[in-house]
């Protein structure tokens, strides 16, 4: 069985002088509509090398400014979270997964536990 293809050029179609910014149109259409749908399968491939900063929050506190400045070595602060519950995961500051804590050598590391599904609504169970 073969497969043939023709390509029809429509009478609003970009020259070859508009094709760049043509693709960049469609790129920001398509990202506006949360998909990343770039030509030659670059997507993904462009943002791979960009610095993400990576946040592990055991847990939160409040308290007045007068009890910060109050703290001293030694003072223990009670976050909201209980020993058994999971941490949370956020890269630039927005959820992406659950973990535990797990030690590595001398150091600590990070079990990813939940991962958040890919339009980032929940955070599934693994």
């Amino acid at each position: 069985m073969s497969t043939e293809t023709t390509d029809a050029v429509a009478p609003d179609a970009p020259t070859n002088g508009d094709a760049a910014a043509a693709a960049q149109a469609a790129a920001r259409t398509s990202a506006a509509s949360g998909e990343l749908n770039l030509p030659n399968g670059a997507g993904l491939n462009l943002v791979k090398d960009i610095p993400v900063t990576l946040s592990i929050e055991l847990g939160r506190a409040r308290m007045t400014l007068k009890e910060l400045l109050d703290l001293d070595q030694g003072a223990v602060v009670e976050l909201d979270r209980m020993v058994d519950e999971p941490l949370d995961i956020l890269v630039n500051g927005t959820l992406v997964a659950h973990g535990e804590v797990v030690v590595i050598d001398d150091t600590f590391g990070v079990r990813l536990t939940d991962v958040a599904s890919a339009d980032g609504a929940q955070v599934l169970g693994g």
